[in-house]
């Protein structure tokens, strides 16, 4: 049995995988390779590609990588991810309304909400900024025969909310994609996190990979030894009793990067249920105290992080562009929450 579920995960970055299958192996199968068992039922699939992927642990099985020589047994559920987007040529334009903030005729600048997915997925072919940004452009010079292509050079996870550049031309693609590899983009994201830093400025570093346990969550892997690289400078701006309105300048850009860095030095973003913010972590929960928290976790049901600025040399005029955007509707109700909180 084949099931084509979502992995939903959009990301800081491009180190981002896809689930392109999901097989629950039948109550009577006989035990078989992995590898020969997925031969029969994959598409347009070589033996060598999938001991590749067996490898590289894009295969694993109940959750684990396998070797090669793995046998089968019923009902092991094997999951395939991979860094591409399944059906990426598959995008259906979508008239979506955007918050387009600047546009000209190498690139445009968005401020996605939170709740919009970047790029289409499994259970999730429409709605998403890919679609929307599909429809925008189609009628532009950057389309040929209806085949333009919104030239995503970053993304932000879905509930995170805004500023996104996207590139119209090949030429643009690439100049900017060089800037986000040397580390030269400006990103500046605002974060509510619980509890305040013993440092109110500081810089994280350790390497950023998926979590052993959870292939969706990212953690903190201090000596190297497995993730990337990672980069977080933050300045704490405002504080209160039990939490903290935090600046995060991004020197790289890693999935969660924000998320996981700042739950692994002790404050993880409020109200981000992946991490593990969406619980009372500092104060004590009972009372009117935990009733506040309650109600501003419906206020805002999604993590508080917002991109807040954008900054890059124009791929054209070579000049040093910077953008910025106010804070959601949500993000600020709940600050304001916590200003009237601290002032009783």
């Amino acid at each position: 049995m084949i099931d084509y579920t979502e992995q939903e995960e959009t990301a800081e970055d491009s180190d981002e995988l896809y689930e392109h299958y999901r097989i629950v192996v039948d109550k009577g199968q006989a035990q078989l390779r992995v590898d020969k068992f997925l031969m029969d039922r994959l598409p347009n699939v070589t033996r060598n590609k999938l001991q590749g992927a067996i490898r590289s642990e894009s295969v694993q099985v109940n959750q684990k990588p396998v070797k090669v020589s793995y046998k089968v047994k019923p009902l092991d559920v094997i999951t395939i991810t991979l860094a591409t987007p399944p059906r990426e040529t598959d995008i259906v334009p979508e008239n979506i309304p955007l918050d387009i903030r600047y546009e000209d005729e190498e690139l445009l600048l968005v401020n996605k909400s939170a709740g919009m997915v970047v790029h289409p997925a499994y259970n999730n072919w429409s709605g998403t900024l890919v679609n929307a940004l599909t429809y925008h452009l189609q009628n532009l010079p950057t389309s040929r025969n209806g085949e333009g292509r919104p030239g995503l050079v970053h993304r932000i996870d879905k509930d995170t909310s805004g500023l996104l550049v996207i590139a119209k031309t090949e030429y643009s693609m690439a100049f900017l994609a060089k800037q986000f590899y040397d580390h030269t983009i400006e990103r500046t994201y605002y974060a509510l996190v619980w509890g305040v830093p013993k440092q109110a400025e500081g810089t994280i570093v350790g390497h950023v990979g998926r979590s052993a346990k959870d292939r969706k969550v990212m953690a903190v892997y201090p000596d190297g030894s497995y993730g990337k690289h990672a980069v977080t400078h933050y300045k704490v701006l405002r504080q209160f009793k039990y939490v903290a309105l935090v600046q995060c300048n991004l020197e790289t850009g890693r999935t969660h990067q924000i998320r996981a860095h700042m739950k692994y030095i002790g404050h993880p973003l409020f109200s981000d249920a992946t991490y593990g913010g969406d619980k009372i972590l500092y104060g004590t929960p009972t009372g009117t105290y935990k009733a506040f928290v309650e109600n501003a976790f419906k206020l805002m049901p999604r993590q508080a992080l917002h991109a807040k600025s954008l900054g890059f040399i124009h791929p054209i005029s070579k000049e040093f562009m910077q953008f910025n955007t106010d804070l959601p509707e949500d993000f600020a109700a709940v600050l304001e929450k916590w200003e009237l909180y601290e002032g009783q």
